[in-house]
């Protein structure tokens, strides 16, 4: 707590002085953030500090969506076989790719509702709160939305768009924490959306509880409105490689930080990207 309470009254003096703040090894100006270009509209961040005496490392990429066609590629639409993220992206031509989210026992379905145009992976809503539609059915709705079912009627936004991935909702409609406190850690892999609609890819490999990956995700300026939690451990997994860069991340389990897996695994449903060919004038 105290730490936490540290972090606000520190953020709170960048926000009024624009002061230089150095945290750990990385330092930021006010509200600078280190982003580096993979490609046009696609932008690559690394933040590294410490939180509540545990050092970080978030890697974000943010995407914006007017540049960037979104997909849900699933294992029982292709194949019923499970990839990597990067299988998932060089197989499919996409720049990058991400866990879709949770799966069951079979290794194929999903745990929430998950639906691709035609093809229905889970038919199922389960209780989580947070489903990221995309796709839309006509140009007069957003490319991609992050939907709070508490907030907003998914019925409504069901009708509007052929792509959607349920998952436990991160961060409310007020842009606060709603993740209870726990002693269990893990690599964290989520998707947010800022107040600008660019989506965001989140990506924590060192182990924290879910509740403080978030107040980090709060603390940093990163403007973000909606945040859903797709994966945690060693199935958290995300892919980039474009002409400027290529990454892989891929999580691990509290406690097993110092043995990972040294390769990453594979999972059954993934979201990627791809650019939007340019429109001639």
């Amino acid at each position: 707590m105290r730490a936490y309470i540290l972090l606000k009254i520190l953020g709170f003096c960048l926000a009024a002085f624009g002061l230089i703040s150095l945290f750990g090894d990385f330092a930021f100006t006010g509200v600078t953030i280190p982003w580096k270009e993979a490609d046009e509209g696609l932008l690559v961040a690394e933040f590294e500090s410490v939180f509540d005496n545990a050092p970080y490392e978030i890697t974000v990429v943010k995407v914006d969506p007017q540049r960037y066609s979104f997909h849900l590629l699933c294992a029982t639409q292709y194949g019923k076989e499970s990839l990597t993220t990067k299988e998932w992206a060089l197989k499919y031509q996409m720049l990058a790719a991400v866990n879709a989210g949770m799966f069951q026992e079979n290794g194929l379905t999903s745990v929430g509702f998950m639906k691709n145009f035609g093809h229905v992976n889970n038919p199922r809503l389960s209780n989580a709160n947070t489903i990221l539609a995309f796709n839309p059915v006509d140009e007069n709705f957003p490319e991609i939305q992050l939907v709070d079912r508490e907030c907003q009627d998914f019925n409504y936004f069901r009708q509007k768009y052929q792509s959607f991935v349920q998952s436990i909702r991160m961060i409310s409609c007020n842009q606060q924490n709603v993740w209870s406190r726990q002693d269990s850690k893990w690599s964290t892999l989520a998707v947010a959306m800022d107040t600008q609609g660019n989506i965001l890819f989140l990506f924590n490999r060192t182990p924290l509880s879910v509740h403080d990956f978030i107040e980090i995700l709060l603390s940093l300026p990163l403007s973000l409105k909606s945040a859903m939690y797709l994966e945690g451990g060693p199935q958290a997994s995300l892919y980039l490689s474009t002409s400027s860069m290529t990454l892989e991340r891929y999580g691990v389990w509290g406690g097993l930080e110092k043995n990972p897996l040294p390769f990453p695994l594979a999972v059954p449903n993934v979201i990627g990207i791809s650019k939007k060919p340019r429109v001639k004038n």
